[in-house]
């Protein structure tokens, strides 16, 4: 398992480096970025000769604890990305989380096996949760190559972050306002 969470870290690692290659090799000389405005949710850094900045969308604890993000679309990312497709992919993965989240009887059942099982049985299956989780990946790295790395921008997975935000990295070009 750990030797799987390293390898996963590392192929993460590659595709963010991949991206700052990318953009390394489409960027003109000269300086200039995007400021963070003082916003508590925003961050900037450099890497490889790319400006960047991390935009981070909170969880919505409106209707209590279960897994859910506030779909409003945040004023960094204003013109980089439409509203619409933005809510999308966030209602989108709300939609996983209630799924991951839903009882039903196969849950149980799965619950009721491991418990008779002394838990050995997740030795050799995954749960409805686990199923969900690399099912959100999937779609978080098919989000990300079909719209949102054409646009600058990195959607990183909520499950490295605890569940607690969706981190979204905006690489600047310079020159770029």
């Amino acid at each position: 398992m750990i030797a799987l969470n390293q390898m996963h870290r590392a192929l993460q690692s590659e595709a963010i480096n991949a991206i700052i290659r990318l953009f390394s090799d489409n960027m003109s000389q000269g300086g200039g970025t995007t400021p963070a405005g003082g916003n508590p949710t925003t961050l900037q850094g450099t890497g490889g000769g790319v400006v960047f900045s991390k935009v981070f969308i909170q969880r919505d604890y409106s209707e209590g604890t279960s897994v859910k993000f506030h779909t409003r679309l945040p004023a960094e990312l204003e013109g980089m990305i439409e509203r619409h497709v933005f809510e999308a992919t966030i209602n989108r993965l709300n939609e996983f989380y209630a799924e991951a989240e839903e009882g039903s009887c196969g849950t149980y059942c799965e619950g009721c096996i491991g418990c008779i099982t002394a838990y050995l049985i997740y030795m050799c299956s995954e749960t409805h949760y686990e199923k969900t989780l690399r099912k959100i990946s999937k779609f978080v790295a098919s989000q990300n190559e079909r719209i949102y790395n054409a646009k600058g921008l990195q959607l990183i997975d909520p499950t490295y972050r605890g569940l607690r935000v969706i981190e979204i990295t905006i690489f600047d070009r310079p020159g770029r306002t």
